[in-house]
Formats: C-alpha cells, structure tokens, sequence
C-alpha cells in the first residue's frame, strides 16, 4: 500500500527531528549553527542508496564511555552518550583550506567519512528502571561527530531526580541508565543546594579517586567542574605505564583531542561522577594547551616557527580543534560564559577567564614585561563584552533578591604573594592568576563593594593547592584580618583531582603553607601536599565548604581524608571565626592548630580507618618526560 502524503511527511519529519535533536551536529556552538555540520549534506551521504547493504548490526555497537549529563536547567538537562561500532575515535585530522566556508568541516574531500548513521531512542523517567517516561525521542550520529550523541532532555520539572538511558533503535542494545537533577527555578523558596567542586585532572599522574569518593557518598546535587578537564602533554609508555597517555604526543589535531578526551573517559571514578550528577563545566588552559590567551599559548605562538614546529597547525586551527572535541564531548559553546539561577537561593555565574578574549600572560620569555603592564587599564581577563556581563549579572543577582552569588571561575582572585615560595622576587605575584589582572580585578571589587553587593562565594582551581580566603579589597577598603570586617565575601580555592601540587612530604609542604599564610593578611588556610576536592552545602544561612583530601592516588582506591571545614554566615561576608572551627588536618591555619591523623573514610565500606602511603602519585623512570604546569 502506498503511503499517504500525511504519512509520508510524518515520517519525513521523525527524520529531520532525528538529526537536529543530537545538538553535536552544531558544534562548536549551539548559539552558531552556521559553523557547525552540514547535517543535509550529511544526511544525503547516509541515504540507503549510499549505505547500501553495508549498516552496522546494532548487537555490534558498543556504548563506549557510559552517560553523562550538565547544565542542569529548571525543565531541561543535556544528556550524552556515545554509540560507536569501534572504541577508536574518528580520524578526521585535516586542516581544511581554501575558500571553503570560514570554520569548514568539510573534510569529504580528505578523509573517508562514514556513509551509515546510528540511529538511538532515548527515555527520561522519574524512576529508577526508566519506565515512567516523561520525555523521549530519536537521535543520528554519524562518524563526523565521533558518534557521541548529545540531547537536551526538556518538559521536566525543576530541582527533580531523573533517569534516563540511551537504545539502538530496533535493538535490546542499551546504555548504562543515568541519574540526573534540573536545577530549581528561579523563584522557587530552595532550602538547600550541594555541589561537589573539581579541578585539574592529569590522566598520567594517577587515578581520579576524588570524582569517586564524592560519587559514593553521594551528599551533593551537581558536580562543578572549574577546568583542566584534560592535559594536552604526554607522559609514560603505553603497555608498560599504567596510565601512559594516548596519543603518546602533546596534542594538537581534532583526533588528539578526541583521544584525549576518550582517555580520560575510562577512568572507572569519572565514569561514575557523570552517570550519577549532573555537571556544570567550565575550561582553564589545558583543555587547548597551558598558559592560553586570545592569540596563543605559554608553548605556541603565532609565528612561522610555531606553526613548523607543530607540523603546519597554527593557533586558530589548534583551537578550533579542542573546542570542537570539548563540544563533542563537553559542553555546548563557544561562550562557555553562563548563569544558573538556582532558587531564590543562588546564582552560579560560570566565567572564561583564559581563553575567550583574555589579554597576554606570562609565556615564560615575557615575565617581566607582563609584571610591568599588570595594572594596564586596557588588560582584561574576559574581554569587554564578558566583563561586562559579569558586572551586570551581579547586580541582576542582587536585585533579584538571591542570597548568595557564587562566581566559578579558573583562577584564584585573592592576592597571593608568593616570594616565599620562590624565593626574592621583584615581582612576587602569579601573573598568571587575577594578581596579573590588576585593573580587571579592581574594577571587579569596586562593582561589588560600591554597588554593596553582598555574599559572594569565589571559587577557583588551577594552582593545585587548597587556598580559603576572605575576599577583600587591599589597601581601598578597611580590613580586619583577625574579625574578618571589611571584606566582601569569601574565596574557596581547591587542589587539583591529581595533577602535582607542592613538592615534599606533608612537612614541608605545611612549612611553605605556614609562610604562604603569614605573608597574606586575607589567607585564613592554605595547603598543598593532598589531592582531592570540596563539596559546598549551600543554604539561605550559610554556606559551608569540607575538603577531602586522597591519601594517594598512586592507585585506585576509596580512600578519602577530611581535611577542613569551613563556613560563612549570610550577611556576614567572611569566613567564621574561628577559622575552620580553630583545627585543620593539614596545611597552615591563620589562627588555629594543624594536627595531623590520617583518620581516614573508606567511601566505598563506610568505614573509618588509618592510612598511610608513601606516595602521591604514580612514579616513572627519570628518563620519561615530566608533567605539565598548572
């Protein structure tokens, strides 16, 4: 029987939808999809004319590396998984040149792009067993996408538990089922908010124990991720080093970073991170490569020699490449720059404070120049446009009412002077933090304290080591360091989920942190030795923050250490007296006595313990290239 003209456009339109649901065809934006996939194209190369008889049999498709979900809204999630028939991620390596459209992926031309789609149904539900539906849909991905597929589940309800899984169509082949949360709207009376907060995962270093002790103790709503997700250098041997890296190069090609990022991906504690929370991402340097700015990084430049020496790949195209591997498999924009607007509670204002028009940083060969200019007006570390939308997000913040605004961003905001880390300096800041940022940082605080914008939550990464502070205007506002009067808010900066953090033993670190302290007035703790993370409970209150630390991470294992609490009453504007409660397991506290213990949780038993490791991470032979910077 013939279809009829009705029938025939329904299933037409079942089709389109099904490409257009999975949002990766638009990378590297959501909000550009003119820069994206040419999805007609696309479709019209895997008509069943052009596959043919060759379509992957679904029983031979593997879900790869689980689910994940983000940017939790109040009637929407993104949902992503990935269907492939090989564990080996798509080779589109070419650079495309001529006058092709600007931002082309059309790589037909260079590379075998695959003529069959996979198609996959999704289901989200409020029960475990994902049988109460409440949405659904259909979804292609091709080999152009590196067949991850990535939705945005919509019509639920805000600050509620979802479940969800992924199917080969026409098949029994199902994903692993994944957890989920949206965020509560916006004038919703939220009573309480927890969020877990990592950074700075380095794959060779060791295992992601941090994302797994969280994962199993299982007392937030949302992960924030504050970046260096991924690391773009290589260590190790690979089928000698456990966790030697693939490709075994400094990345650079879209295949590179796809890699990279599969990598990562089998690390069995992240996998259980992403299946149970939703996270809100953000990128530092290494997502792209260390040190990035507007124009280049700390190892890549502009130049002639640059571009030779990385095998005729410039900047923009190295660039274009992790950023559409990070769409891929991340996040969805070019402007990672978001707000969530959680309850009448909070607003979480995500920043790009690296890459988006960020002016030039220490490349190593510039330190001085850039210690010089570090108060020029025209230095930015957002760019105009972002920058002023930060300003005008807290206001709207405030105005709206939320009590508490929390800023995620890469880098620490408080000053941080560190020559007693290094030694005599004539520069003793981190021009490579806000400190280098002058003007920006201050027109930053002037907002704030001129417009009284009260409780504001700082977070930030990147530096490896744990730093709490109160925040506060040096030298424009009265501060008192012993009542904590004078400041704005408080700044809870985290050590890294692996990557190395101070060198020595537990001893010297706490030594240098002993200095560290003592050298800034607004530096209540500081501590370099654990890896690990914080987990913020928030409430209209106060907000408290615990850090964990992991014994090792030298191995997998479910061992976690706490190491401080911390709390800032509303309308307070600064940490509690006393600082963490007047004791901390490690580091170097303002006021307060460290006493060590090793009293340790097993997240996986429940049970509490004593450890003790003789290493952090994992050790390679001297002759194998050393790890990258913060």
């Amino acid at each position: 029987m013939l279809l009829s003209i009705s029938a025939i456009h329904l299933l037409l339109g079942v089709a389109n939808a099904a490409w257009d649901t999975n949002i990766n065809f638009q990378s590297p934006s959501i909000l550009h999809p003119g820069l994206g996939i040419d999805v007609p194209k696309v479709e019209k190369r895997t008509t069943p004319e052009a596959r043919q008889a060759s379509s992957y049999d679904p029983a031979k498709l593997n879900f790869t590396h689980g689910v994940a979900s983000g940017d939790p809204y109040p009637n929407s999630v993104i949902l992503w998984t990935r269907i492939s028939p090989q564990l080996a991620n798509d080779r589109s390596n070419v650079t495309v040149e001529g006058y092709v459209p600007f931002y082309s992926h059309e790589t037909e031309k260079y590379v075998a792009a695959s003529k069959q789609k996979i198609c996959v149904q999704y289901q989200v539900a409020t029960d475990k067993d994902v049988t109460k539906s409440v949405d659904s849909g259909t979804a292609y991905t091709t080999s152009d996408i590196d067949f991850t597929v990535k939705i945005e589940a919509k019509n639920l309800k805000p600050f509620t538990t979802y479940y969800y899984q992924f199917t080969v169509c026409g098949s029994s082949n199902k994903s692993p089922i994944g957890r989920t949360k949206t965020s509560p709207a916006a004038n919703d009376d939220t009573t309480a908010i927890g969020f877990s907060v990592f950074s700075c995962s380095q794959f060779q270093n060791g295992y992601f124990n941090a994302y797994g002790n969280s994962a199993r103790k299982d007392k937030v709503d949302y992960v924030i991720h504050l970046g260096d997700y991924i690391y773009e250098n290589s260590r190790g041997r690979l089928g000698s080093d456990p966790r030697a890296t693939t490709p075994s190069r400094e990345i650079v090609t879209l295949y590179d970073y796809r890699t990279r990022l599969a990598q990562y991906r089998t690390d069995q504690d992240l996998l259980l991170s992403h299946q149970k929370f939703a996270w809100i991402t953000t990128w530092d340097d290494h997502e792209v490569a260390n040190n990035g700015y507007r124009d280049g990084f700390s190892n890549m430049n502009n130049t002639e020699q640059s571009f030779r020496k990385y095998g005729g790949v410039s900047v923009d195209q190295r660039k274009m490449n992790a950023v559409r591997a990070y769409f891929e498999w991340m996040d969805d924009n070019l402007r990672i720059w978001r707000t969530f607007s959680m309850g009448k509670l909070l607003d979480l204002v995500m920043l790009d404070t690296r890459n988006y028009d960020r002016s030039i940083t220490t490349l190593n060969y510039n330190d001085d120049y850039i210690s010089e200019i570090s108060n020029d007006a025209g230095r930015s570390l957002m760019g105009s446009r972002q920058e002023n939308w930060f300003y005008k997000t807290l206001t709207n913040s405030s105005s709206r009412g939320a009590t508490w605004r929390i800023v995620g961003n890469q880098i620490i905001f408080s000053r941080v002077n560190i020559s007693s880390w290094f030694g005599t300096l004539e520069n003793p800041y981190n021009d490579d933090q806000w400190d280098g940022y002058m003007a920006n940082k201050n027109r930053t605080l002037k907002h704030l304290y001129d417009n009284k914008i009260n409780n504001n939550i700082f977070l930030a990464g990147d530096s490896h080591a744990n730093w709490v502070s109160d925040l506060v205007w040096l030298d424009e506002q009265k501060y008192d360091p012993a009542t904590g009067v004078g400041a704005i808010g408080a700044e809870f900066a985290g050590t890294a989920v692996t990557s190395s953090g101070f060198t020595g033993n537990i001893s010297t670190t706490n030594a240098q942190s002993q200095k560290l302290v003592r050298d800034n007035s607004e530096l209540k703790w500081n501590e370099g030795y654990y890896r690990g993370y914080y987990e913020l409970q928030v409430s209209s209150k106060e907000v408290k923050a615990s850090y964990f630390g992991c014994p090792t991470v030298a191995t997998r294992n479910a061992y976690e250490i706490p190491l401080a609490n911390f709390t800032v009453a509303a309308g307070a504007n600064h940490l509690s007296r006393p600082i963490a409660g007047g004791n901390v397991e490690s580091g170097a506290l303002s006021t307060g006595t460290v006493k060590s213990t090793n009293v340790t949780l097993n997240t996986d038993t429940g049970k509490w313990e004593i450890t003790s490791f003789n290493t952090m991470f994992i050790a390679y032979p001297s002759s194998t290239p050393a790890a990258a910077s913060a």
